[in-house]
């Protein structure tokens, strides 16, 4: 053990020395490896940023959740809005008969939205959306109340005028969140008073349901302000147990609604089934692609680089020919001299890598406070750059190394 370690320690003293020979040299090599790890890291240390807050925004949705709409949410250039434009919206009886018909024991709500103001004394607050929902909504998507309480189930029973308001518009309205407990507000034709405000979320870059700039009420309190709720967007929300997969709480909801609808066996459905799980699996797909984008630059980089550094180690085994003779020559095995080597060219690497991981880093504290986007770059991916860089280093290194390893005594001293 205490061998290795002064075999490591001496290699890299010998590395450091290397490098500090020719600095012009030095740097061009280095650079290759640096760039080739700043794109594949910065790349996928973006695109994992991107794609957590991209699925955390989509699991806000609700896990293993299928939302009944006249809408396909797919989308999509040749999306034919015109096929969904005339289907019927989800009406609230449609929640009884479902349950009737699914054997599982689902939760299951029904909800519409619209967008409008708010208002305080002199403070208003355009913009603002309206989510009216049924009495299961918090067993489907969990809300976190900071302040005050959640709608109880009277509140729900008899559409009394009790809202839950989010974070960021309580603290525009009233300064702070807290303060807007028991406050009274003018929401359009209408008086509600606030019982309780919902913890801060942040910015996503999936809408969501985005209750910073969100208030809640009840479904019978909200169809007193609209007019008709089939102008917004009325949908069925239907959360499966745990045990049920998506696909098979699709294929009960399709077969209740078709039921419910009165749909002959010919007739297409005249509903939409959107799994959220279907979103997620999407989002893995495209950022797999974006990935094997930044690889492709990052390896194309390391490869300008590997040759780079075997340049160097190919020089190094030339300057250092008589001190590889005197080695052997004293008893230094071919794997010694063969380790000694390979081990510089890695140290080499790995220190072109640690440049480009900084860069890195750098990048991402900028990126983190300009966009108010948060750009980490997590431990597994560190672990990835430092193994490229060690295993660039050992097939850069190879071909050198066994030329050390193999040559003979006399003749490396001699020359």
């Amino acid at each position: 053990m205490r061998k290795t370690i002064e075999i490591l320690w001496t290699t890299f003293k010998l590395a450091l020395q290397e490098l500090g020979k020719n600095k012009m040299r030095t740097f061009l090599s280095l650079f290759g490896v640096t760039i080739g790890i700043f794109c594949i890291i910065g790349v996928l240390s973006t695109v994992s940023s991107l794609e957590k807050n991209i699925q955390d925004g989509i699991k806000s949705l609700g896990n293993n959740t299928i939302y009944i709409d006249k809408w396909d949410y797919q989308g999509g250039a040749d999306y034919p809005w015109w096929k969904f434009v005339n289907r019927p919206s989800p009406k609230l009886n449609e929640i009884e008969l479902i349950k009737n018909k699914i054997s599982a024991n689902i939760n299951i709500v029904f909800n519409f939205t619209t967008q409008s103001f708010i208002q305080y004394d002199n403070d208003k607050l355009d913009g603002i959306n309206y989510h009216g929902v049924t009495d299961e909504f918090d067993k489907i998507q969990p809300i976190e109340i900071q302040y005050g309480r959640y709608l109880n189930q009277m509140e729900f029973d008899y559409g009394t005028n009790s809202i839950v308001i989010g974070y960021d518009n309580a603290e525009k309205l009233f300064g702070s969140a807290e303060k807007a407990v028991g406050k009274i507000v003018d929401l359009r034709n209408k008086k509600a008073v606030i019982v309780g405000v919902i913890k801060k979320q942040g910015k996503s870059f999936i809408e969501g349901w985005q209750f910073d700039q969100s208030i809640l009420l009840s479904y019978g309190f909200m169809k007193q302000m609209l007019f008709n709720e089939r102008w917004n967007n009325p949908k069925i929300i239907v959360k499966g147990p745990e045990n049920m997969s998506s696909e098979a709480l699709k294929d009960e909801l399709k077969g209740a609604m078709r039921s419910i609808r009165r749909l002959g066996p010919v007739e297409d459905d005249d509903f939409s089934l959107n799994a959220i799980s279907d979103f997620s699996k999407s989002a893995s797909s495209l950022f797999a692609n974006v990935n094997l984008g930044g690889w492709m630059i990052g390896l194309l980089s390391l490869i300008v680089g590997a040759f780079g550094i075997a340049n160097i180690m190919f020089v190094t085994v030339r300057e250092r020919t008589p001190i590889i003779g005197l080695k052997k020559a004293i008893g230094a095995k071919k794997r010694t001299i063969l380790m000694e080597f390979l081990l510089e060219s890695a140290m080499i690497c790995v220190i072109g890598g640690i440049i480009g991981i900084i860069l890195v880093v750098v990048m991402a504290k900028l990126l983190s406070t300009v966009f108010d986007f948060p750009v980490f770059v997590s431990g597994n991916i560190l672990t990835l750059a430092i193994s490229i860089c060690v295993s660039i280093g050992i097939l850069a290194g190879i071909i050198p190394a066994m030329i050390a390893a193999r040559m003979d005594p006399v003749v490396a001293i001699r020359s």
